[in-house]
């Protein structure tokens, strides 16, 4: 069985980006663009452990950690959000909240 090399990484974070940012683009509903804001992080967590790991150092690794705690502190205060305004407004379609208006 031949070696997993670089590039497959590399190709598996670009379609897992793809994915996500087409969520964020074409799906309304707050909880998938948060899930799809996720994924498209979590590629590039893979493309900074990959390369991490291919260079044979430990600052991608590093980074990841930074980045992974700052995905936790979005999530949490996003679904607080996505929370408190459905409860004022009864749906969390993106569309159909609008908070500026009195």
């Amino acid at each position: 069985m031949p070696p997993v090399t670089i590039e497959w990484y590399v190709a598996l974070s670009v379609i897992l980006f793809l994915i996500g940012s087409m969520g964020v683009l074409l799906r309304r509903n707050a909880i998938i663009l948060f899930m799809s804001i996720e994924m498209m992080l979590n590629s590039a967590n893979l493309l900074f452990v990959a390369f991490a790991r291919y260079l044979g150092d430990l600052d991608g690794q590093v980074l990841v950690f930074f980045v992974i705690t700052v995905a936790a502190a979005e999530v949490a205060v996003g679904l607080a959000l996505i929370v408190a305004i459905f409860r004022t407004k009864h749906s969390i379609n993106i569309d159909e909240i609008n908070l500026m208006k009195g």
